[in-house]
């Protein structure tokens, strides 16, 4: 898993801080997404969804103060950062056509 590479090179002091946050975020946004997957209908999946949506932006977050904090490889938090906008995108859209079908 990318979160656990990219975490694994942040300095020993984060590994109760940034490092356990963003991993427990990324834990979660699989999670929610297969909790999702187990649902009887289309509100309760995307509502499941919605949740993983949210570890997906608290993720990001993370990511991004530990770039400006100097923390781990810049490429490498940047290339999860782009993974973690797009899954953002795809689940904004999911979320919608469940909510609004045509």
């Amino acid at each position: 898993m990318l979160a656990y590479r990219v975490t694994g090179a942040f300095p020993g002091p984060e590994q109760y801080g940034l490092t356990a946050q963003i991993r427990r975020a990324a834990i979660s946004v699989g999670s929610s997404i297969v909790e999702a997957c187990g649902r009887a209908n289309d509100r309760e999946l995307a509502g499941f969804l919605q949740y993983a949506l949210g570890s997906a932006a608290e993720m990001e977050f993370q990511l991004r103060v530990a770039t400006r904090a100097g923390l781990g490889d810049p490429p490498a938090i940047d290339v999860l950062i782009g993974a973690t906008v797009e899954l953002k995108r795809m689940l904004s859209r999911l979320i919608v056509a469940l909510r609004h079908p045509r």
